[in-house]
């Protein structure tokens, strides 16, 4: 169980400030949701849905909140911090 990074160039921000995915559509697979991460940049995680449980990961839905309130401007769940903050959380999530 761990969380996929999809490449920067598939994703794109346009002006409106919703992310869009290229032509290449890719699907979420069952019993995962996706999250954007970053402070500038947004990159797109698959993560499992068992992770909403842990502690660790309710404090970034909890900043997450804060930031942003329950109307989220990209549309889908984001996560304000930085990238390596997110990936050393989903690693401390694994090692539990």
């Amino acid at each position: 169980m761990g969380i996929y990074i999809f490449p920067k160039s598939m994703y794109t921000k346009p002006a409106i400030g919703r992310c869009q995915s290229s032509s290449h559509v890719i699907n979420v697979p069952k019993g995962h949701f996706s999250v954007y991460v970053g402070e500038s940049s947004l990159k797109r995680f698959i993560v499992p849905l068992a992770y909403l449980k842990h502690p660790s990961f309710q404090t970034l839905l909890n900043l997450a909140e804060e930031e942003f309130g329950y109307a989220h401007p990209m549309g889908g769940l984001t996560f304000p911090c930085k990238e390596e903050i997110f990936i050393e959380v989903v690693q401390n999530i694994q090692l539990t």
